[in-house]
C-alpha cells in the first residue's frame, strides 16, 4: 500500500515539474514573439496554453483524490498541498504568457521603441530565470535557495517601473506611441506578475520543508496549524 502511494507521489512530483517546464517555455517564447514581432510564434503560445490549463486541472484532481483516499499526514500531505497550490501559480503564469502573445498580435505594425523592447527582453530573461530557479529549489527542496530566488523578484519590479517611465515619456512626446506604449506597460505588468507567482512557489518550497508560515516579498502562505483550523 505504501509503495503504491509513494509511486503516486513521485508521479505527482514529476508531472508538476513537467508543468513548470511548460510554463517557463511559454514565458520565454511569448517574450521572444513580442520583441521579435513574431505573430506565428505568438499564435503557437496562445494555442498551447490549453495544455498548461489541462495539466493544472489534472494535478488538482489527482491531488484531491490522494488526500481523500490516502488521508496523508505531515510531510506527505505538505507535498500534495504544495503541488496543488503551486500548480495554480504555474497555470496563471501560462495565462500571462498567452496574454503577452496576444499583445504581439494586437500591436503588430504599430510604432515601436527598440530601447523599451530591449528592456522587455531583459525583463523576460529575468522572469524566466526566476521561474526556473524557483522550480529547481522545489526539486531540491532547498529552502535557502527558495528565499534567495524570491529576493530577486525585486529586480523585476524595478525593471517594470523603468519600462513604465519610458513608455509614459514616449507617449507624451509622440502620440504615435500611445498604443505601443500602453502595450509595453501591460506586458511589463504581466512579467511582474510572473515574478510574483515564482515567489509564491518559493514560499511553498519553505512550507514543504517546514510547515511554517513564511513571508517572502511581503506575501503570506498558511501553515499546517492554519489548515487544521480550517
Amino acid at each position: 500500500m505504501r509503495t503504491t502511494f509513494e509511486e503516486q507521489l513521485n508521479s505527482l512530483h514529476l508531472r508538476f515539474s513537467e508543468m513548470g517546464m511548460m510554463a517557463s517555455e511559454a514565458i520565454m517564447k511569448s517574450v521572444k514573439a513580442y520583441v521579435d514581432h513574431d505573430k506565428s510564434l505568438a499564435n503557437e503560445v496562445i494555442s498551447n496554453d490549453h495544455y498548461i490549463n489541462k495539466r493544472e486541472m489534472d494535478l488538482e484532481k489527482e491531488s484531491f483524490e490522494m488526500i481523500a483516499l490516502q488521508q496523508p499526514v505531515t510531510s506527505d500531505l505538505r507535498m500534495i498541498v504544495t503541488v496543488l497550490k503551486a500548480s495554480s501559480d504555474l497555470e496563471r503564469m501560462g495565462d500571462h504568457a498567452a496574454s503577452i502573445a496576444q499583445e504581439t498580435i494586437r500591436v503588430k505594425g504599430e510604432t515601436r521603441s527598440p530601447e523599451i523592447e530591449k528592456l522587455i527582453a531583459e525583463m523576460g530573461d529575468k522572469g524566466t530565470s526566476i521561474v526556473e530557479d524557483a522550480l529547481e529549489a522545489y526539486l531540491k527542496r532547498d529552502s535557502k535557495m527558495a528565499e534567495e530566488v524570491a529576493r530577486r523578484d525585486m529586480d523585476i519590479h524595478i525593471e517594470s517601473n523603468k519600462i513604465n517611465e519610458l513608455s509614459i515619456k514616449a507617449m507624451q512626446e509622440d502620440g504615435e506611441y500611445v498604443l505601443s506604449g500602453s502595450s509595453y506597460m501591460l506586458v511589463a505588468s504581466y512579467l511582474e506578475r510572473v515574478g510574483d507567482y515564482a515567489t509564491n512557489i518559493c514560499e511553498w518550497v519553505v512550507y514543504l520543508n517546514t510547515g511554517h508560515v513564511v513571508e517572502l516579498d511581503g506575501k503570506h502562505i498558511t501553515s499546517d496549524e492554519d489548515m487544521d483550523e480550517n
